[in-house]
Formats: C-alpha cells, structure tokens, sequence
C-alpha cells in the first residue's frame, strides 16, 4: 500500500488559487462536482462559480479565497483517493490548509470546515483596516536575524514572523510601518532580499486576535471526528493530540506563526520520504524541495496530474 511508502500530503494555502482552478476536476469526475456543490451550501456562496469564473480580484478577496482553495483541495482529495487507494502515513497543511488536511484525516466535516473557513477570512479581513497592516517575505537571513529584525520594526508597531517556510524564507506579519522598517533592518543585516507582499490583511501575527476571539465559538462548536491518519499542526510541529480538541490549534493558528520548516521535517521524522501536494498550484511542493532535498514530490489538482501521483506510489 501507499501508505507503507511513506507518503505525506501537503494541502496549500492562500497565494495558490487561480482563475479556473478545480474545473478540469469537476468536469472529469462526479466526486469533485459533488464536494464542490456539498461546500458551497455548506459556506453559503456558489463556489464552482468563483473558481471557474471569478476574476483574479475576486480570488484575491480573503472570505473568497479561503473556501475557494478549500473546495478545491477536499475535491483533489477525494478524487485521489479514489482513483489510486493511496493511503497516506500522516498529512499536514499551510495555515487555511490545515483545515484540508484535517477534513481528509476525518477530524472535521467538510461542511463544518467550509462554513467556517468562509467567516475566517471574514473575521481575518475585517481585523485590521486594509491598508494598515502588511506581510513581506524575507530571504537569506536566518531565524533570529529576522526576530531581530522585526524587534528593530517594533518601534514603528507590531511585527513578527508569521511564516517560517524553510528554504531560506521567513514571512514577517504587521502593522505596514513596522514591517517596512522590519525589512531595511533585515537587508542591513544581510538579507539577500527582503519584499513585500501583495496581501490584503496581516495575517499569523497578534494583530489577528480579534479574528480569533471571533472565530473560538465556532470552532468549539464543530463536530470533532476520529483521526484515520495524523495530521502536523502548524502552531506546534508535532501531531495533534488524538484526545483533545482540534479547535484549541486552530484558534492558536490565526495569530501565531506558522512553522512550515518544521511541520514537512516532522513529517519526515515520521517516516514521510514522499510527499503529494493536493489542491491548487505547487507552491508547497517547491518548498518540499528546499526542505527534504531527497524527497519524492507529486501534485495533483487536475486530471492530467494523476500520472504523476501513480508513478510515486508506485
């Protein structure tokens, strides 16, 4: 079985979608069009339209994009399950993808997960006005040159590392100021570059609090399944607990960093050598690389991937 292989999936987050993702899914099988029509009731919005017709814009919009690439990648899942058996060792996903990752595992609904991914992005974008706050990637410098670094931002506002990416790239979440002045001090002190990012909202820093404390109530109230595989959360690196909730993690993911560099080496502690990226784009499996150098990689998002997954589970 695949599982014996040691295959970790990896499900992605916002910066993957686009225009027209999931439809070549949906046209090719009965599976995807059926978990993108149970998520959408379930979100409250047509999301078969949104990702076959919206425009990049409207992609952009976070209470979009979060059920958008969630639909997708539940889709994948299932399709993929189906069409090759795979059995997976354990699974993680980036920051809205742990959501994914934990609905495949069988710990969340899909139709819980949907719904309030949809009021996360909300509740996210409405925490801090748009153009207050900002997010900028930071390369070439290693983890305690950029928490320096964002100490030197700290006197123009909140900054902190929100993304530790590995391959050299750390994210830094904050007020817009602090983050501008986060970044001169870190090519100060060596950064090969340091850029900011075309995202509407200062996500996984102390500045979402409020989402969270508005997010904690739904959470808490989601149906809690049994884990068919583990999945690594992003806050701790580790497993989560099979006897504990899943919204305490969850809640601790908006406004902490997410520690992706130590998720993908945890996995590959676990026994992980092989890893397949399901959902939107390749954005984490690119990351893989720089991460785990030997490990095999595969994505699957459309029905032209399915040749490549079989060839690794092979």
């Amino acid at each position: 079985m695949a599982g014996q292989r040691g295959i970790g999936l990896l499900f992605p987050g916002q910066a993957s979608q686009y225009a027209g993702m999931g439809k070549e899914l949906c046209d090719a099988y009965p599976t995807a069009r059926e978990t993108f029509a149970e998520a959408s009731e379930a979100a409250g919005i047509d999301l078969a339209a949104l990702c076959f017709r919206g425009t990049e814009e409207e992609l952009r919009l976070t209470e979009n994009t979060q059920p958008c690439i969630f639909a997708v990648s539940v889709a994948a899942w299932r399709v993929l399950e189906r069409e090759t058996g795979i059995a997976p060792l354990c699974a993680a996903g980036h920051s809205l993808g742990e959501y994914s990752a934990l609905v495949a595992a069988g710990a969340l609904t899909l139709a819980d997960a949907a719904r309030i991914l949809r009021l996360r992005g909300r509740f996210m974008q409405e925490a801090v006005p748009v153009g207050k706050g900002a997010m900028a990637a930071v390369m070439g410098l290693p983890d305690d040159g950029v928490e320096a670094a964002c100490r030197a931002g700290a006197a123009k506002g909140v900054v902190e590392p929100a993304n530790f990416n590995g391959g050299d790239q750390i994210v830094i979440s904050g007020d817009a100021a602090a983050v501008a002045a986060a970044c001169e001090a870190a090519k100060a002190a060596g950064a090969k570059r340091a850029m900011p990012l075309a995202v509407s909202a200062p996500f996984h820093c102390s500045l979402m609090k409020p989402a969270a404390d508005r997010l904690a109530p739904e959470l808490r109230a989601a149906a809690r399944g049994a884990f068919r595989f583990p999945v690594v959360a992003n806050v701790t690196a580790a497993p989560y607990p099979v006897d504990a909730p899943v919204a305490d993690l969850l809640i601790r993911q908006v406004v902490s960093p997410v520690r992706w560099d130590a998720c993908v080496r945890a996995m590959i502690t676990m026994g992980a050598s092989a890893f397949v990226e399901v959902g939107p784009g390749k954005v984490l499996s690119g990351l893989v690389r720089r991460i785990g150098r030997d490990a095999a990689v595969a994505a699957f998002g459309a029905p032209a991937d399915l040749g490549g997954v079989r060839a690794l589970l092979a």
